[in-house]
């Protein structure tokens, strides 16, 4: 293990004889803290009553700045910070010092000395005192007080390089003893390299540009498909002062890998044009655009000239993909679909070529399994890390982070210490400070393992830093820049360095996959259910003149199912599953059969009309009209057939009436099925199902019929012929005022006159 290195082949300098000669008195160290630090608290406290912080806990030491980080010959180094009395008495007669101990003999050791709270007699340095003490008269209980020392480093007492504890004390009373003890300490680190090592360590930093899903699979019903975000979160990272914002301004300014989820990259792109955003059961117009152009912008200037990694759209959670995925069908197809993806998308947007040839497992936690699935998707190298790929070999030194792990894949194992380095909450001045100081002792103490063997070591950070977790890295990556050990190289010349020859080459097995990190993968039934999708989707596009307005938005929405950012989360993780699948069967439903009522034939044969609706906003084709007779003998479709199809075409928005030939043999009713299906024989939608009633015509009825058209018609020619004798009469009787005399005087009571009846009564016609 590197912790080897701890242990070096030379003769320990005075500074390490010293602290093993004091490693003995540790042993008696908490009998003796407990002596000096006056009478011991009951053992029982009053019910209700919090237990105050006694003895070097009393005083509680912020760190807030320590400037320069690494000093060199000739520089002063500045501390600052804050004490709180944490005790219930007052604290007088206190002075703030600096203790500066020896060189500390490796990695193992400073993370020994981190660990370590309370001041330890004979551990801990005697403190510098003399002018560079500050005497504070007094500190109530509850007040907090700011501090600043300045020395010379010529007065540190540095002498060989290494690493150097550091520690800010407090001595004082309190009304409980009255005499002179330590009531606070707070530890951390000083590099000491004053002059170029003799072989600088090649560091290598990502800078992850990763966040959570925000857009779903639903777009506008407009030509622009203008697409939907599921809250407005996102514009929130992206506005000043924002953790997305924060790493690209930063990061900027940093030698650095950005590692790239595209999905991200294509989402602030379409917050730059019209998008919405839904708000319970409606969306509202989104009205961030000028935040997303404004990021993207400077993003675009940040890549220029840099090295940028390209994850698989929408960072697929290849874990989960191994353990729970790879047997449902059609996850691996996904992952590949999300590989094949990211290089396009990321060139477009940001204008440089990114590496797509490296996969970034959760954690860096490996087992046969996620290699397998992170190479099957085009990934020759695989970023893990020295927790996951222990060292088995009894190096003495930190290895090189390149390694062969077989089959042609690389594994670019990135320190464990570095890469959790700034997990944890960086807000408090004091927590970044310390994270700082320690993040930069073990890359000195790294380097002097092995002095004159040049690695290479690479820092993979956690996914999503927040904004101050975000500061604090930069701040170390800003006063690495200015020393002397380290030296920056990107992720693509990291994974061609030339590895260590005794370096551990062995993937762990299955059984060794972190519990913690295993409970958090997605279910077997989240890629069953995105299985389900697909289907849908696959049956839905097959049908539809401009496929590509549903497969784009829906795809990226099944990889972003898969998203590594699901983590933590399962309940947000089967919400947004849940609500792909229903937004997709929403849409399949807009292509449908209008009900219909039952139908009466009054014949031998008619035809039987069916109505398709298209209400989505594109054209379908490819589908066909079935219409199936429940009783073959009683009702015959089509040339006498129990079945008969129709091709369905259908302009968006419109509606399509199908008519079928229908034939009957006896009178009675007959069901009818009516369902689509696509061109493979796959049923589209619900099946309609109605009723046709027959109701056979007999001669008799046809003879009444009959009769009744031949009145009509004679009629008609009664009326016809006494209109127009009516007429020529009229005409010949002009004679000076004479009535018109009728040329017949016998009484017209026939059917034609207006007296139907013959009784003279006048109708209205």
């Amino acid at each position: 293990m590197a912790e080897a290195a701890d242990i070096q082949g030379t003769s320990p300098s005075p500074a390490r004889r010293w602290l093993r000669r004091t490693a003995s008195l540790i042993v008696g160290a908490p009998l003796l803290a407990g002596l000096l630090t006056g009478p011991a608290a009951p053992a029982a406290q009053a019910e209700g009553t919090a237990k105050a912080p006694t003895g070097s806990r009393t005083v509680d030491v912020s760190l807030d700045t320590l400037s320069p980080a690494a000093p060199v010959e000739g520089d002063t180094l500045t501390v600052s910070g804050t004490l709180t009395n944490k005790g219930k008495k007052a604290v007088t007669e206190a002075e703030v010092d600096l203790r500066v101990g020896p060189t500390l003999p490796g990695r193992s050791a400073i993370d020994d000395a981190a660990k370590r709270t309370g001041y330890l007699p004979g551990s801990d340095p005697a403190r510098l005192g003399g002018t560079y003490t500050l005497k504070i008269p007094k500190l109530p209980s509850g007040v907090s007080q700011d501090f600043s020392l300045a020395v010379p480093v010529d007065k540190l007492g540095l002498d060989e390089e290494g690493v150097y504890q550091l520690g800010v004390s407090v001595t004082g009373r309190t009304a409980d003893a009255g005499y002179d003890q330590v009531l606070g300490i707070q530890r951390t680190f000083l590099p000491w390299q004053p002059e170029d090592a003799d072989s600088k360590t090649k560091l290598t930093f990502l800078w992850p540009l990763i966040a959570s899903a925000h857009v779903t699979a639903e777009t506008g019903s407009d030509e622009q498909q203008t697409p939907v975000f599921a809250n407005d979160k996102l514009a929130q990272e992206l506005a000043p002062g924002g953790r997305l914002e924060q790493l690209v301004s930063l990061g900027s300014q940093l030698p650095v890998t950005w590692v790239i989820d595209p999905d991200l990259l294509a989402s602030v792109d379409a917050m730059t044009r019209n998008y919405r955003v839904r708000v319970k059961d409606t969306t509202v117009a989104g009205t961030n655009q000028a935040i997303a152009k404004q990021w993207l912008t400077t993003l675009q200037a940040a890549v220029k000239d840099g090295k940028v990694v390209a994850l698989p759209f929408a960072d697929p959670d290849l874990a989960s993909i191994a353990h729970r995925g790879k047997n449902v069908s059609g996850t691996l197809s996904h992952l590949q679909t999300a590989t094949e993806v990211a290089g396009p998308t990321v060139e477009t947007i940001l204008h440089v070529k990114p590496s797509t040839d490296f996969a970034w497992p959760v954690d860096g936690a490996i087992d046969p399994s996620i290699v397998d699935v992170a190479t099957s998707a085009g990934a020759h190298k695989v970023i893990a890390r020295s927790d996951s790929l222990d060292e088995t070999g009894g190096l003495p030194y930190t290895p090189t982070a390149a390694r062969p792990i077989g089959g042609g894949t690389t594994a670019v194992v990135a320190d464990y210490r570095l890469s959790t380095a700034f997990k944890g909450d960086m807000a408090r001045a004091g927590d970044s400070t310390l994270a700082v100081q320690k993040f930069l002792a073990h890359t000195l103490a790294l380097t002097e393992q092995a002095p004159n063997k040049a690695r290479s070591v690479v820092v993979a950070p956690q996914r999503t830093p927040t904004a101050t977790q975000a500061q604090a890295m930069a701040a170390a990556l800003r006063a690495l820049a200015d020393e002397h050990w380290t030296q920056p190289v990107d992720l693509v010349a990291a994974a061609e360095e030339k590895p260590d020859a005794q370096a551990t080459t062995k993937v762990p097995r299955a059984s060794q996959y972190p519990k913690k990190l295993r409970s958090q993968e997605l279910p077997t039934q989240a890629f069953q259910d995105i299985r389900t999708t697909q289907d849908s989707l696959n049956s839905f596009q097959v049908i539809l003149t401009a496929p590509d307005r549903v497969v784009t938005p829906f795809g990226n929405a099944i990889n972003r199912s898969v998203s590594t950012s699901w983590r933590g989360r399962p309940l947000e993780a089967q919400q947004y599953r849940d609500a792909v699948r229903t937004y997709l069967q929403s849409l399949t439903n807009e292509v449908q059969l209008i009900a219909k009522s039952d139908v009466t034939l009054s014949g031998r044969s008619a035809t039987i009309p069916v109505t398709v609706q298209n209400k989505l906003v594109q054209g379908v084709d490819n589908l066909k009209l079935r219409l199936t007779s429940g009783n073959s003998t009683r009702l015959k479709l089509n040339d006498g057939a129990a079945v008969a199809e129709q091709p369905i075409k259908i302009a968006g928005g419109h509606s399509q009436s199908v008519k079928f030939d229908a034939s009957a043999n006896a009178n009675g009713q007959a069901q009818v099925t009516a369902q689509l299906f696509t061109e493979d024989g796959t049923p589209y939608g619900e099946e309609m199902t109605f009723t046709v009633k027959v109701s056979e015509v007999t001669p008799t009825v046809l003879l009444v019929i009959a009769g009744g058209l031949l009145l009509l018609v004679l009629a008609g020619i009664r009326m016809y012929t006494h209109r127009k004798r009516t007429v020529a009469n009229g005409a010949a009787g002009d004679n000076g005022g004479e009535p018109e005399q009728p040329s017949d005087p016998t009484p017209d009571t026939g059917p034609e006159s207006g007296d139907p009846s013959g009784t003279g009564e006048k109708v209205d016609r």
